[in-house]
């Protein structure tokens, strides 16, 4: 039987998030995303997982051991699941990283294995960092609750995609992505 894994966004920030960068940042979920949390958690339970991983960040560790409670599996915390560090970008709104930066940002496209969003992590990093952790998962049913990096980077790297076409493939909070784990990630 083919191991398979499970990736899944996690549900929606608080509100005083949005329009912000906080990919390292340990921030909370909104009433709308704890709400969907617990909807979503006995979904993904009936998938029956042998294990569920989470990136040990509030608004992944939140879904992670609803979905492990119902499921009755152990929940693990990896941060190597973690979203991109944005370094000093952390916590500022997009539209004022823009204001003082102007297009740098796209350098996390156009520049992926030298560009450090506010000095923090390439998107190489981020998908390297992805791809080992993929490599690493023993059990043959993972639910991974993560972040829309990690899941946008496993799924252009499986697809052979070039790092300009990953931001299409950013999740939205609480979407699935389903693989088998010897399919297509090296």
């Amino acid at each position: 039987m083919t191991a398979t894994l499970l990736m899944v966004r996690h549900t929606e920030v608080a509100r005083h998030w949005k329009g912000r960068c906080y990919g390292a940042s340990d921030v909370g979920l909104s009433r709308a995303g704890a709400a969907h949390a617990r909807s979503l958690a006995s979904t993904i339970a009936a998938w029956c997982p042998d294990i569920v991983i989470h990136s040990n960040l509030r608004r992944t560790r939140i879904l992670a051991l609803q979905i492990a409670a119902i499921a009755k599996v152990e929940a693990i915390a990896d941060a190597n699941w973690r979203e991109r560090d944005f370094g000093d970008w952390e916590g500022k709104s997009w539209l004022a990283i823009y204001r003082s930066t102007g297009n740098a940002m796209d350098g996390m496209i156009t520049a992926p294995d030298s560009f450090r969003p506010g000095g923090g992590e390439t998107t190489t990093e981020l998908a390297d960092r992805t791809l080992d952790a993929i490599a690493r998962l023993t059990a043959r049913r993972v639910a991974v609750v993560t972040h829309g990096g990690p899941i946008a980077a496993a799924q252009g790297r499986s697809a052979g995609l070039p790092e300009h076409e990953w931001l299409a493939l950013v999740p939205r909070y609480g979407e699935t992505w389903e693989r088998p784990m010897n399919d297509g990630f090296c």
